[in-house]
């Protein structure tokens, strides 16, 4: 039974719909992790550490990972580690602190990293195939102002 199954008739449409965000998420989730698995013999975390590592090409500290990808600093440092085993990216002395250092993605680890952007993008195109474009384009602007909504109250909230 998926999240969107929980919900009865009774319950509100925001509810209905939430459940329903969810379970599509979940379930596009699933593919790309299975199709990183049986594809590249990766993981998402692997494949998200390396992302981010691509949009900065001087490097990031291991801080700096942990914060972009909203995980601990344990969860960053184990993945790091198994990527510096395979010769994926690389650990680079910091500049005026010796207890420091960045890391970057290594060429190999480019070339790889861009094989599996190319099919990750593949398997998200696919997800939507059941949409034609002008239904993609009024989901996205829906949902944009949910967004907007959400990061508004949030904002109203913290300041409160």
């Amino acid at each position: 039974m998926d999240l969107e199954a929980r919900a009865h008739s009774e319950h509100p449409d925001e509810l209905r719909l939430w459940l329903r965000l969810l379970t599509c998420t979940q379930l596009i989730e699933k593919q790309v992790r299975n199709s990183l698995r049986d594809q590249f013999t990766t993981t998402l975390p692997r494949f998200d550490l390396m992302s981010q590592l691509e949009r900065a090409p001087e490097g990031l500290k291991m801080n700096e990972l942990s914060r972009r990808m909203m995980v601990t600093g344990g969860n960053v440092t184990g993945i790091t580690d198994q990527l510096v085993g395979e010769g994926l990216v690389e650990r680079v002395d910091v500049a005026n602190d010796r207890r420091a250092w960045r890391v970057r993605l290594t060429q190999r680890g480019r070339k790889l990293f861009s094989d599996m952007a190319q099919q990750h993008e593949a398997w998200i195109v696919d997800a939507f195939a059941g949409l034609n474009p002008k239904e993609i384009a009024q989901l996205h602007k829906l949902l944009g102002k949910v967004k907007q909504h959400t990061h508004l109250t949030q904002t109203t909230t913290e300041t409160a």
